[in-house]
């Protein structure tokens, strides 16, 4: 094997970078190197699938779309891969209100990705939707809340990809092996006592803020959550990754890992949670409610067709899921139960990475990590509220 500075190829890696198998998967491989040798990476390794951030036009612009087309000329994925959240419903789009203009740079896009053999199934939520990695697994993912879910949850392991990184990944089937690919950096360093009690989606969400903020980019060991839906643990995670630096956290009877118990103790009470909903709360009058932030399971749709049943809502309300999910949904009529209320169902998109700055001045969520990107990158107010209190304002005078 040569050296590319630190970091070792194989002949076969060699050739790609040489050009051989086409001029993206060359640019591929130039990422990975760059990245691998950036990061002190001794080698390449194998993973089995790759989930892409970088997909609304509303982020990618003219010059991200340039990029993609060009990488398509002859870019072909290798791994299983799939796409982040578009910037529309796919299909719905002008009930959601998306202007024409953006809707036809968004399908250029997708259309981009689907000429590499891209899965255009667009979710923060791979895991429901058949691209779930098990324990050990490397692969190479983007979104922040679905690699700290397959890290902590699942137990694979990957690296919070960038979008041009996690692309090169599906290009040439490799990652460097750097980060939370090495058993080292997966060690915990903080054990977290929590000491409250945790019931709806919105707790553990706002748990997840404070122990982001404690813990910056520090891998937590979490004692004291007594039980856990897959829900709240995706609340969970989005949130963590959110408010704080870290991909990882490791938390006792939930994480399948074995861990040393770290020596340094951190302790998290029912006030600190109750003063993380606090500050996620402004005293507004809502106008807009986002729920499905990371994208609605079926769990999810069935209880908020339950609580939705027989009602109007007076609000604009959107219900964000995977496409896959709703059409599974759909056979059990909850997608047809959640319309006739008057709400949306937003399929393929989120509110973080939609068009929709100016259109609403107040938001209502569940979710922790909308609050941030509603503040941050659509300077809404935010009301944070658990699932049935969002409903009563939905449907609300």
């Amino acid at each position: 094997m040569d050296a590319y500075g630190p970091l070792a190829l194989t002949e076969e890696e060699e050739a790609t970078l040489a050009g051989e198998d086409g001029r993206a998967a060359k640019k591929a491989m130039e990422i990975l190197v760059a990245l691998g040798n950036i990061y002190g990476a001794k080698r390449l390794i194998e993973v089995k699938s790759v989930q892409i951030a970088g997909v609304s036009y509303d982020n990618l612009g003219d010059a991200g779309l340039a990029f993609l087309r060009e990488i398509a000329l002859d870019g072909r994925v290798r791994v299983p891969a799939t796409l982040n959240p578009a910037g529309m419903d796919l299909q719905d789009w002008k009930e959601l209100g998306i202007s024409e203009a953006f809707a036809e740079k968004q399908n250029q896009v997708i259309e981009a990705f689907a000429r590499m053999g891209v899965m255009t199934t667009c979710t923060c939520t791979p895991y429901f939707i058949g691209n779930e990695p098990g324990p050990g697994d490397s692969i190479a993912w983007s979104e922040s809340s679905a690699v700290c879910y397959a890290n902590s949850v699942l137990g694979a392991r990957t690296n919070r990809e960038g979008g041009p990184s996690a692309l090169a990944a599906a290009l040439t089937g490799k990652t460097a092996a750097y980060g939370f690919h090495l058993e080292e950096a997966r060690q915990p360093v903080v054990c977290v006592e929590v000491d409250a009690f945790l019931d709806e989606m919105a707790d553990f969400g706002a748990l997840g803020k404070v122990v982001g903020e404690k813990m910056g980019n520090r891998v937590p060991y979490i004692d004291g959550i007594r039980r856990a839906t897959t829900d709240q643990l995706k609340s969970l995670c989005a949130s963590i990754a959110t408010y704080g630096g870290t991909a990882l956290f490791h938390a006792a009877g939930i994480s399948p890992e074995t861990v040393k118990r770290p020596r340094e103790r951190v302790t998290i009470g029912p006030e600190e949670i109750e003063q993380a909903k606090q500050e996620m709360s402004d005293d507004e009058d809502v106008d807009f409610i986002a729920i499905g932030c990371p994208h609605c399971s079926p769990a999810e749709l069935r209880r908020i067709a339950g609580l939705l049943r027989g009602k109007r809502v007076s609000r604009e309300t959107w219900i964000a899921v995977a496409r896959p999910v709703k059409e599974a949904a759909e056979g059990e009529g909850l997608i047809a139960a959640i319309r006739e209320s008057g709400a949306k169902i937003a399929a393929d998109t989120c509110f973080v990475v939609a068009p929709i700055r100016g259109r609403f001045r107040c938001m209502a969520t569940n979710s922790a990590k909308a609050v941030f990107y509603g503040r941050a990158k659509n300077r809404f107010k935010t009301v944070f509220a658990p699932l049935e209190k969002l409903i009563e304002i939905a449907t609300g005078p």
